[in-house]
């Protein structure tokens, strides 16, 4: 790992307020940061309660951005999405109001368009193409039961 240059409270501060100007960030990732800069403790503590009182941080505000990103950039369904959130230790209040932004007809649509344009590159029919397209879904995050519902529609109607 390259040593990186080490960081006086002071210019951690600056340096993340500029950080986190550019991008939403997490709680998780700042204090990451911090610490590969060699500040610890309470400092980390302060610099960052200070940046969520001027509003550079806000929980809510990336757990929204991070859901709003990986569902319509990435195209990932709402168990991944989950994961993620969790990786960066966003609390259980704030998913639950990131992930209810996912409007339930677009994410009807994106899996429909997400396993047609899958199905397209499958070579295999019958039960082994349906494994593999359940198999690919749930690898995306899209959940069992919106899964078997989008097949049954698609797959069983031709």
């Amino acid at each position: 790992m390259i040593k990186k240059n080490r960081w006086t409270p002071d210019q951690a501060l600056t340096e993340l307020k500029r950080w986190c100007a550019i991008q939403e960030r997490s709680h998780e990732e700042v204090k990451t940061k911090l610490i590969e800069r060699g500040i610890y403790g309470d400092e980390v503590d302060r610099i960052i309660s200070e940046l969520i009182t001027e509003n550079f941080i806000n929980e809510l505000r990336f757990a929204k951005a991070y859901v709003s990103g990986k569902f319509k950039i990435n195209g990932w369904g709402r168990n991944k999405i989950l994961q993620g959130l969790k990786q960066h230790k966003i609390s259980s209040y704030n998913i639950q109001k990131s992930l209810a932004t996912i409007e339930e007809d677009a994410y009807e649509y994106l899996l429909k368009k997400t396993m047609l344009k899958k199905k397209e590159l499958i070579s295999a029919s019958g039960l082994e193409l349906k494994q593999k397209l359940y198999n690919y879904l749930a690898q995306k995050g899209f959940e069992a039961g919106e899964i078997q519902k989008c097949m049954a529609e698609i797959l069983d109607d031709k």
